[in-house]
């Protein structure tokens, strides 16, 4: 059920819909650098409410060479290398996910990386290198960015979004930054609109290849009203990351993909991961994504990511995201004080949600730990990124989901294949872990 080429094409020569369109569309979200590197404070005066952060739009930014390694190593032994491939295969065998990658970093390098099932139905095996879709992880690449401008003084956590972005959601004059980053903001997700329905035949056949600006997202979300007043309560809310990637877009005057791959992509030399704008193709090779319909499955590997935008557009690898986490969480992208600030979850909400959320990071407790990272949706792709607080080990996995008959055991299959991974096949007699699983995603909203 893919789109035609060339109408494909034709559709992207339209322009960007802006504020007075009013059909919309779109697909449910389910979201090595030195600390020193990062650009010195400008002196300056503070504001009540506001940190000024507007009056620094051309503030020179340094220079960031140091690269994260990415060798493969043969470390960890035999039976636990074959413990994790069956996990792996325990999402494709049963047909919970038609293909599923994962990889365990060590210490700066990849000690196990594979993949099970397909690349596409009836077609070649699935490639342990291959792209995909990371969905929400992108919230926590545009919350490292933000954080690093809160590091150079462009801004506080406390500064209100009225001086940021006047008049841009209702209650703004109550909105912080931090509320933004933690989903104690109240702002509506823009994601409940029931034009976001990749199960909607107008969708799979058209709506998926519409563009949107930011701001397009937001205007869907003002239809909604807030879901409660801001610091009150906890909810997920993709229009957050959306509006942090307006800030961001604010602050530096330049695209929130520019600023994420200046300060973090290139700077870790994570050559498989991209933050596209409107192209709806997976660059190299990738895994197909399939929605399971009453017709058979519906190709969905094509899409429009600025449906997601800051709050989930982004393409990246299993080795990319292992690189990544590890060196966020090792302290080569923020200084100690702003990462200690993201591993700081939400004491507003009595649900396990604000409890397990900081700033972009979720937090999971396995049997063999607090580790940190994010998980990810959107149609046809369900990513999860994880790694110790000390940055020595990381997970990551991607699962092209499709036939989940039994959520209770697809979620089951995935915690065991991060549990497995992660803590060893002895684990899993342990207890069980929180690790978010793929099954919620399919109902059609953020993890």
């Amino acid at each position: 059920m893919t789109a035609d080429p060339t109408a494909l094409r034709r559709r992207l020569r339209r322009p960007v819909l802006r504020a007075a369109v009013t059909v919309v569309a779109g697909a449910g979200l389910l979201a090595t650098l030195a600390p020193a590197a990062i650009a010195q404070p400008a002196d300056r005066s503070l504001a009540s409410g506001c940190h000024g952060a507007l009056h620094l739009l051309a503030a020179d930014r340094a220079d960031r060479t140091d690269s994260a390694e990415g060798r493969t190593d043969s470390a960890g032994s035999r039976a636990d290398r074959a413990a994790a491939d069956a996990a792996l295969a325990g999402l494709t065998d049963p047909g919970y996910a038609t293909s599923a990658l994962g990889a365990l970093r060590e210490n700066g390098r990849l000690v196990w990386r594979n993949a099970t099932g397909v690349a596409a139905l009836g077609g070649r095996p699935a490639d342990p290198d291959g792209r995909f879709r990371i969905g929400s992880v992108t919230k926590t690449f545009v919350a490292t960015t933000l954080l690093q401008l809160v590091g150079e003084r462009r801004l506080e956590l406390d500064d209100r979004l009225e001086c940021l972005l006047p008049g841009v959601v209702p209650n703004s004059t109550a909105i912080t930054v931090r509320q933004l980053l933690d989903h104690t903001s109240g702002v509506a997700n823009y994601t409940q609109d029931p034009a976001f329905d990749p199960y909607d035949q107008d969708w799979l056949t058209d709506r998926r290849f519409r563009p949107y600006s930011l701001q397009d997202l937001v205007d869907i979300a003002n239809r909604y009203p807030p879901a409660f007043p801001p610091g009150q309560d906890w909810a997920y809310s993709n229009t957050n990351f959306v509006l942090i990637g307006l800030i961001i877009e604010k602050l530096t005057g330049h695209s929130w993909q520019e600023e994420v791959t200046h300060r973090i992509i290139r700077p870790l030399h994570l050559t498989g991961t991209s933050m596209p704008g409107d192209s709806p193709f997976i660059p190299g090779p990738h895994a197909h994504g399939y929605l399971k319909t009453a017709a058979g499955p519906a190709d969905v590997t094509l899409l429009d990511p600025s449906m997601a935008g800051s709050a989930g557009a982004g393409i990246s690898t299993t080795a990319d995201l292992t690189a990544f986490v590890g060196a966020l969480l090792g302290g080569h992208l923020l200084p100690p004080a702003e990462l200690a600030e993201m591993e700081r979850t939400s004491a507003t909400s009595a649900t396990g949600g604000g409890r397990n959320y900081g700033l972009g990071l979720q937090r999971v407790d396995t049997p063999c730990g607090t580790l940190w990272g994010h998980a990810g949706g959107i149609p046809g792709y369900t990513t999860l990124v994880l790694g110790s607080a000390d940055g020595k080990r990381q997970f990551a996995a991607s699962v092209t989901v499709y036939d989940v008959g039994d959520g209770t055991a697809a979620n089951a299959a995935w915690n065991k294949l991060a549990v497995t991974a992660l803590c060893g096949p002895q684990a899993s007699a342990l207890g069980p872990s929180t690790v978010p699983g793929p099954a919620p995603d399919l109902a059609r909203t953020a993890p």
